[in-house]
């Protein structure tokens, strides 16, 4: 893949728009919610969080423990493209990466959200999906783990399913959670980007290259089969304010009318 200008790629590698010689077009995403609990009204928590140089995302399970969640629809955090849709094995099993589009302080900046250790998938790569769409179901990586989630937000989109060449860090990646409490209402307003892509290494075979780019997973301890009293729980059921990810204070969401979160005070994650 030819890059237009050197600029071009370093522009990429923060996440900032960029024009490339490989691009697709796709709806701009103007909101993000979380991938669990929106269909069938169940409550999950984020057994695992993020931790720069160690746990590169969020491992959510439903509050039922072991594998109660088995079989559990996934979605899409935001609108976007499919960018790849298969099963990497290698401790992850099957694997979604969808790559978005939203603005930013008037800069157009891409992501890739992550979907990892499904049971089933149900989108293709090339597929373009809106916030909410079903891409699969809640897994076990081929029985390596108890049913859950594991959910990434990359800001580097050329990290693909080799993790191990790119720095575990805030330069390469957002909190999950913070990055969608913290944008909730982007500017969209139904309007498209061209976003890269084609932009993983080795792309011709990057699903069966480099095995220890899933060594991190591969070699983790498994999850315990029930943490319910611990973690973060996300609920569809009850309405409330979006909260401030700085000072837990409600607040309103504005005109718009666009759907948010809000945590109790018992640490609960709930949807308006």
């Amino acid at each position: 893949m030819r890059w237009k200008t050197l600029g071009l790629a370093a522009s990429l590698l923060l996440g900032v728009a960029a024009q490339a010689d490989d691009t697709e077009s796709v709806k701009i995403a103007d909101s993000f919610g979380l991938p669990v609990g929106i269909e069938n009204g169940k409550r999950y928590y984020k057994a695992r969080g993020f931790r720069p140089h160690g746990h590169m995302g969020e491992d959510w399970n439903g509050i039922g423990g072991g594998n109660t969640d088995l079989g559990d629809p996934v979605h899409a955090v935001g609108n976007g493209l499919v960018v790849y849709a298969q099963d990497f094995r290698a401790g992850w099993g099957n694997v979604v990466i969808i790559r978005h589009a939203y603005i930013e302080r008037g800069d157009t900046r891409f992501i890739d959200s992550l979907y990892g250790h499904l049971d089933r998938i149900a989108v293709r790569d090339g597929q373009r999906v809106e916030r909410g769409t079903r891409v699969g179901t809640i897994g076990t990586a081929h029985g390596r783990y108890p049913a859950h989630l594991h959910f990434e937000i990359r800001k580097n989109i050329r990290v693909g399913m080799y993790r191990s060449r790119f720095a575990r860090d805030y330069s390469t990646y957002h909190d999950p959670t913070q990055f969608v409490i913290t944008h909730q209402n982007l500017s969209g307003d139904n309007r498209t980007a061209q976003v890269p892509i084609n932009t993983f290494p080795n792309e011709s075979n990057h699903g069966y290259a480099s095995r220890d780019a899933g060594a991190s997973i591969a070699s983790a301890p498994p999850l315990p089969a029930d943490r319910t009293g611990s973690g973060v729980r996300w609920s569809v059921q009850n309405a409330g304010a979006l909260v401030s990810a700085k000072d837990g204070k409600s607040s309103k969401s504005g005109s718009s009318g666009k759907k948010g979160f809000y945590i109790d005070r018992y640490g609960d994650m709930r949807r308006r």
